[in-house]
């Protein structure tokens, strides 16, 4: 009888360790401090992002009057689909992507050293050549430089796992994990990492999803090449499912196995 009572009290314990608390599982959290429907100022200007390698660039180049000047320049980045997600594939065939020596290759210009700058310092690198090689002053010469979309991979405990890309110039990391399925029940919020590309190496840094001043964070907004890992739950590992009834249907599955051989044994 004691043997029986030790695995039940050994089942409750199991059973009550596999379940998953809700306040590790919701997002943005608030303060019991903070007010209902308070109003919090976020900033979301954020530091000019720096170029790296791998990095797809859309240049478009304009100046109305002189239209036979532009096609030259503009051969290399023909994709002017008004659709986000065709647009940001086709940039990776037509677009300016940077090679591992740093530099993008325009038609008539040849090679840009772009690594290390921001998409202003670009923009303004090739204005002023196109200015003081092909154009006139008064030629109402229009430079435009984007990323061809927000790139990142995702790892670990997620819905969907490897390269993604948001076609926006800013999103947050609450954005980027929604654009990629989301992060399963079983996905630890509390410890999501973000492995940052920077000119002197990699960095990680650790966000807890499940507070809301996270938004507060200098990395809430997500960069290019960054990769976001979720690790799992403890719970997960222990192999007692996914939600509270079916940790307790499998517990319940094991205890009755041993309870039947404990009783066997002692009948014989």
């Amino acid at each position: 009888m004691r043997t029986v009572l030790g695995l039940l009290i050994i089942g409750l314990v199991l059973m009550v360790s596999s379940c998953v608390p809700t306040r590790n599982i919701t997002y943005l959290q608030e303060s019991p401090t903070v007010k209902n429907d308070s109003l919090i100022t976020i900033q979301k200007v954020q530091p000019p992002y720096r170029l790296q390698i791998n990095d797809v660039l859309s240049i478009q180049i304009k100046a109305p009057y002189d239209n036979d000047l532009i096609s030259m320049f503009n051969a290399g980045n023909t994709n002017n689909s008004s659709n986000g997600a065709v647009q940001g594939s086709g940039l990776y065939f037509t677009g300016y992507t940077i090679d591992q020596h740093g530099d993008i290759r325009v038609p008539q210009l040849g090679k840009i050293k772009a690594i290390g700058l921001t998409l202003e310092e670009l923009r303004e690198f090739i204005e002023t050549r196109l200015l003081n090689e092909y154009f006139k002053e008064n030629a109402e010469l229009f430079v435009n430089v984007r990323l061809g979309g927000l790139r990142y991979v995702m790892a670990g405990e997620v819905g969907g796992k490897g390269e993604q890309v948001i076609y926006r110039d800013q999103a947050t990391i609450i954005e980027a994990i929604a654009n990629s399925g989301g992060v399963p029940i079983t996905g630890d919020l509390t410890k999501v990492r973000i492995v940052r590309q920077y000119p002197d190496g990699v960095k990680v840094h650790h966000l807890d999803l499940t507070q809301l001043n996270v938004i507060y964070s200098p990395y809430y907004y997500i960069q290019p090449n960054d990769m976001i890992v979720v690790d799992p739950l403890p719970q997960k590992s222990l192999g007692t499912g996914t939600t509270g009834l079916a940790s307790f249907t499998t517990i319940i599955s094991v205890l009755t196995t041993l309870v039947t051989t404990v009783l066997l044994f002692t009948r014989l």
